[in-house]
């Protein structure tokens, strides 16, 4: 059978027309060069040199078989480059699912880095809600995932890589809306508006630890699983919110945000499979060192 090398040893005699100096330039010596050229013709059952002790040159079908083996040549070596851009993870795919609050924080530079960094890989990103994107990330559908640090969880990896705290949000009416900064005393007896414990378990723990802080237990009226929901619930006057600094980024009308006295934080955290070996999530992964509290 045909293989690369003898392709390779015709095109540069080809190019050169003379044996020596194509043995030359393949670090060879003429009698293994005139051998693989014989045996390249044997296998083809045609002859592509006419040749002399120092010349030779290209028959008819020596010209037509050389145009074909430069493509050939040029295919396979884009193949390898490819296979090894693949695997350096250059190319390829990276799906990331992401809540809502990674929009306001992390995600953009996240996303304008690695993108300046890898441009050929074909990163798709999705919002989903928090406690559906664990279970997206562990069935494999996202590569990775960036949401509230969703604690130990069977099968997933988790890495802290940004940390928001938390203010409160509070109807433009309510008698807290004229100042700046309120403490965990502030809210005593107020009605909280608070995301479920099943969507996202480390913010709401975040919120009740504070409300204990202050020596009480938190009074909650209503629940929601997304954020801009439970500040729009506040925007009704139903109650009031902690909620992640970045929902300040919304200008919701009707709603006042007031700084908190020794505030929580929250981590964000990118998630991903254990044993996910997507070469371009390596790379994710590179450029996404955790964080400390």
């Amino acid at each position: 059978m045909i293989d690369i090398r003898q392709m390779r040893y015709f095109v540069t005699l080809a190019e050169t027309l003379h044996f020596g100096r194509a043995a030359e330039r393949l670090h060879l010596t003429q009698p293994p060069l005139s051998r693989q050229i014989s045996g390249l013709e044997k296998e083809l059952g045609v002859k592509l040199m006419d040749r002399s002790s120092r010349h030779a040159t290209l028959t008819r079908a020596g010209q037509s078989f050389l145009e074909d083996a430069r493509a050939v040549l040029a295919a396979f070596d884009q193949a390898c480059n490819n296979a090894k851009r693949a695997d350096r993870g250059e190319t390829g795919e990276l799906s990331i699912g992401f809540m809502m609050h990674a929009a306001h924080t992390v995600l953009p530079s996240l996303a304008r880095r690695y993108l300046a960094a890898y441009p050929d890989v074909d990163v798709k990103l999705r919002e989903v809600v928090p406690n559906v994107l664990i279970e997206d990330v562990l069935a494999a559908r996202f590569d990775a995932g960036i949401m509230f640090s969703p604690g130990p969880v069977r099968g997933l990896e988790t890495r802290p890589i940004f940390h928001e705290k938390l203010c409160l949000a509070v109807h433009c009416g309510h008698p807290l809306a004229t100042r700046k900064i309120a403490s965990a005393h502030d809210l005593e007896d107020q009605p909280l508006i608070v995301t479920s414990a099943d969507s996202a378990p480390t913010a709401r723990k975040a919120v009740e630890e504070y409300c204990r802080s202050g020596g009480y237990a938190p009074s909650i009226r209503l629940e929601a699983q997304l954020q801009n929901t439970i500040v729009n619930l506040v925007a009704e006057n139903l109650g009031v919110a902690l909620v992640p600094d970045s929902m300040r980024k919304l200008a919701f009308s009707g709603v006042s945000f007031l700084s908190l006295k020794n505030a929580p934080a929250i981590a964000h955290a990118l998630v991903w499979r254990t044993g996910n070996l997507n070469p371009a999530l390596r790379n994710l992964l590179a450029m996404t060192p955790a964080v400390k509290a």
